[in-house]
């Protein structure tokens, strides 16, 4: 029998894992990549008897790959936030799936361990910008006022580090970076215990931060605001994490970052207004490649033609709203 672990590159798919290993150590072969490489299913040849245990990716995107694996003789797990359309009954299909807006895989795999390893959801909660939800959280545990923010950047470094058009763009492959936590059960020890790593990953997000907040935006009103970024490595490293900073700054304000791709067209991450978490995914899904959660959502490959149509949409979205 095999075990597979198919996880988001992402702070929650990456948390959400660690938590599941630390309460139920298994030797499992890990299926993961950048962020926007979300139909990780399709990677997986399973066998009658395997396992697999799959975590914050669309059910929606990987539906032909549960089957097949159902279809094989394998079993799934399968815990996710984002839309996942018609989930099919199975005797050896177990879904936890939860749409809602305040809530990530990394919070639910914390409520089915009871808690067991709350630190690491609370990192996970904070990569997804989950900030009242991680506070809530956090009320639970026996946590300093210090120990907290450092969890909070932790969450957004290990997030940040998921984005790019490919592996070659991070800092760390998100497999190697979960190799590298998967020897702690909690962050804190990680953080204090493995320094470069984590400093690694802090300086490269400040200075990339630093290069975005040089980008003055190509459409802004009181509703939205748009950002073109270029086709950079660092630019598409930071994409995901100066959306959720900026929605952190301007909450009544929906935002888009749009990063110039190789092949001209574009890679779009949108993020609600935190006063209105709805409809990202929507918006989204309305184009080609689209897809995400209502708060949080993007497209992976939007024709530069469509670029107006997009910012039109977009802006007509939220001021409805």
């Amino acid at each position: 029998m095999a075990i597979y672990d198919v996880f988001n590159g992402d702070a929650d798919g990456i948390c959400a894992l660690l938590q599941l290993r630390n309460a139920q150590p298994a030797d499992s072969q890990l299926i993961t990549g950048v962020k926007r490489d979300i139909k990780l299913l399709d990677r997986v040849q399973v066998s009658a008897g395997d396992e697999l245990n799959v975590f914050d990716i669309s059910f929606d995107k990987n539906r032909h790959g549960v089957e097949a694996a159902l279809a094989a003789g394998a079993s799934v797990f399968y815990v996710d936030h984002h839309f996942a359309g018609d989930i099919p009954k199975h005797p050896k299909l177990t879904t936890h799936i939860n749409l809602s807006a305040d809530v990530c895989t990394s919070l639910l795999i914390n409520g089915q361990l009871k808690g067991q390893f709350a630190e690491w959801a609370l990192v996970g909660a904070f990569g997804d910008n989950l900030k009242n939800s991680a506070k809530s959280l956090a009320k639970t545990l026996k946590l300093s006022e210090q120990q907290l923010i450092a969890l909070e950047h932790l969450g957004i470094y290990i997030n940040y580090n998921g984005y790019g058009s490919s592996v070659e763009d991070l800092h760390f492959a998100p497999d190697q970076l979960y190799r590298c936590m998967s020897r702690y059960s909690n962050p804190l020890d990680f953080m204090d215990d493995d320094k470069n790593t984590f400093q690694h990953l802090e300086q490269g997000y400040q200075e990339d931060m630093d290069a975005a907040a040089h980008i003055e935006p190509e459409f802004s009103n009181d509703n939205v605001a748009v950002f073109l970024f270029p086709d950079q490595p660092w630019a598409r490293r930071v994409s995901g994490v100066y959306g959720n900073d900026l929605a952190n700054q301007f909450p009544q304000r929906g935002h888009a970052v749009v990063t110039a791709k190789p092949n001209g067209n574009y890679l779009v991450s949108v993020r609600a207004p935190l006063s209105n978490k709805t409809g990202a995914d929507e918006l989204c899904r309305s184009f080609a490649s689209g897809g995400g959660r209502a708060a949080a959502a993007g497209i992976n490959d939007l024709p530069v033609a469509q670029l107006g149509d997009f910012i039109d949409r977009f802006n007509q979205f939220y001021s409805a709203k």
